[in-house]
């Protein structure tokens, strides 16, 4: 079968080509996995921090992604739930307890990580963690939600907000523009800033419903209850903080953070920043609980994500884009 494979550790800063494709064997799935045969899959920030070592795989070489759709090409022999066909989706967690907190322990095996991805024709993946994809979804549309859609998802939830109270979102990227459709639905009287550095994104931002948008460095209008920053910079994070209300709370929504902006802490004043109570909370991880139950609620609103499809062999095209230009949706790799 066709993937790209990672097979070192590079800056796709100045890499035009991180990942090679390549034949290898079709896999072969184990008692309680399943045999996919890939459809899409989308295109993560956290592939960046594969490649650039922010989070490196355990052993190279590795096939990336971890935003997978497929359906079901073949079931190990203890496999229950499942028929040949069944469209399921993957999400960041491959294989792990299944218990409610598995998105916080060491032992997790991470798809496109610890285990080969979705940057190929197939993938194996255990049962428990294929979850069965909405028919109103088309494979490009429902790859984001894999990841981006469900980590918003949890990371929303993380917030604490409750209908009315306002939320701001920096960084406009892949999951935003799905966590933005998703507070439209849920709280649907909560009033939604949009921090960008770009003019296309807050254009973006504009266009989906944001009641204001403005550069990562603005204040908005009012202080914010709950700020959602999804990008891989430090800057937003202390500028979040400057527009959080008392007793507000920023979630950070990225795996890993870059290095090259970490000067920007130095600027926090405690007394600014971070007194009265606001504060600070990571979201780590999905579960295949957190899929499983986002799906069905982005089916029922519905949400659109605004995708810009490649085939296979063009995925470093997709990486280098991502890591150099402003971002507008998601990008999916369209494979079989």
């Amino acid at each position: 079968m066709r993937a790209m494979q990672m097979t070192r550790i590079v800056s796709v800063a100045e890499d035009d080509a991180p990942l090679t494709l390549t034949e290898v064997p079709t896999p072969e799935c184990g008692p309680d996995e399943l045999l996919l045969r890939v459809h899409a899959c989308g295109v993560c920030h956290t592939e960046l921090d594969e490649i650039e070592g922010r989070t490196p795989p355990p052993r190279l070489p590795v096939i990336p992604g971890h935003e997978v759709v497929g359906s079901v090409a073949a079931l190990g022999r203890d496999v229950r739930g499942h028929q040949l066909g069944d469209r399921v989706g993957v999400g960041w967690i491959h294989r792990g307890s299944g218990a409610a907190d598995e998105n916080l322990t060491a032992d997790f095996e991470a798809t496109g990580r610890d285990a080969n991805g979705g940057y190929a024709e197939y993938m194996s993946v255990p049962a428990a963690y294929a979850i069965p994809i909405p028919e109103s979804f088309s494979d490009e549309q429902a790859a984001p939600l894999m990841c981006a859609g469900a980590i918003g998802y949890r990371a929303l939830r993380l917030t604490g907000l409750e209908n009315g109270q306002s939320l701001g979102l920096t960084g406009f990227g892949g999951s935003a523009h799905i966590v933005l459709q998703l507070t439209r639905h849920l709280y649907p009287d909560s009033p939604i800033a949009v921090f960008a550095r770009d003019e296309k994104s807050r254009a973006f931002a504009a266009s989906l419903g944001a009641d204001w948008v403005g550069h990562t460095t603005d204040r908005a209008p009012h202080p914010l209850r709950a700020i959602i920053d999804t990008t891989p910079a430090w800057t937003p994070v202390r500028e979040a903080l400057a527009n959080l209300s008392p007793g507000g709370r920023l979630v950070i929504n990225a795996i890993r953070k870059e290095d090259s902006d970490k000067e920007a802490l130095l600027g926090i004043s405690y007394h600014e920043h971070l007194w009265l109570e606001r504060e600070i909370k990571s979201v780590a991880n999905i579960t295949a609980r957190d899929i499983a139950e986002f799906l069905p609620i982005a089916a029922q609103i519905p949400i659109r994500s605004t995708v810009e499809v490649f085939p296979l062999e063009r995925a470093n095209e997709a990486l280098v884009a991502l890591k150099r230009a402003p971002v507008t949706g998601a990008k999916v790799l369209k494979i079989l």
